[in-house]
């Protein structure tokens, strides 16, 4: 598994509760480009339209050898997910509170195009707070292990 970019701001910003792995539907030009990792999804976001999941916002740059023209570097990537993920990613949605979340994308090791989503709950100030609090206190917590 090569991950090609990861959006780190999801966990600060989120408190993530399942994690659903979705193919992702790409041109052959933005497959080359992900390869030499020129992607991003800091930023993007996942909406349902018509009973299909779409990745929204994302950024892959354009194949310097492509030939296209009139490329959307930032267009809208359809998902590819089961009938039952899709079920249960659209009751939470409609459940009230929760969102879809882009964590990474990466290529598996069949040489597929693959995004780690999560069904999230927006963290308040005050647990973002708490979060870093507690990440601090393992850095601390490691080193002093480390040097007893």
């Amino acid at each position: 598994m090569k991950i090609i970019a990861a959006n780190n701001s999801a966990n600060y910003n989120f408190t993530i509760s399942n994690k659903i792995n979705a193919g992702i539907v790409l041109t052959g030009p933005e497959v080359k480009s992900l390869r030499i990792n020129t992607g991003s999804i800091r930023g993007a976001y996942i909406i349902e339209q018509n009973g299909e999941l779409w990745l929204s916002n994302s950024f892959i740059k354009k194949y310097q050898n492509s030939t296209d023209h009139s490329y959307n570097p930032s267009r809208n990537r359809k998902l590819l997910v089961t009938k039952k993920e899709f079920n249960k990613i659209s009751g939470s949605i409609k459940q009230g509170g929760f969102t879809i979340v882009p964590i990474s994308l990466y290529f598996t090791d069949n040489g597929f195009a693959k995004l780690t989503c999560g069904i999230a709950k927006g963290k308040k100030q005050v647990d973002k707070r708490e979060s870093i609090k507690q990440r601090d206190w393992n850095i601390k917590k490691q080193r002093l292990l480390k040097n007893n």
